[in-house]
């Protein structure tokens, strides 16, 4: 574990039945030079909208971009 500047973050949601790899939501997203509300780094996609805030053991914290966002989905964090 530790910091990396990429991150493939792999989304798991509750209502959905279990997917196969193929099928699993990836989003890559880097690190930027803003820090999110827990003090830890703040990751973005290239468009801005999904914000991660991941600690130094890789726990993932969604970070809201906008209004009406659900960010219930389980996320986890693979160093890309």
């Amino acid at each position: 574990m530790g910091m990396s500047d990429t991150y493939t973050l792999v989304f798991a949601y509750r209502d959905a039945p279990a997917l196969a790899p193929e099928d699993e939501d990836v989003v890559v997203v880097h690190r930027t030079d803003r820090l999110g509300p827990g003090g830890h780094a703040l990751y973005a996609d290239e468009t801005g909208i999904v914000l991660a805030e991941i600690s130094d053991q890789d726990e993932v914290r969604m970070v809201a971009s906008g209004g009406h966002q659900d960010l219930k989905a389980s996320v986890r964090a693979r160093p890309a």
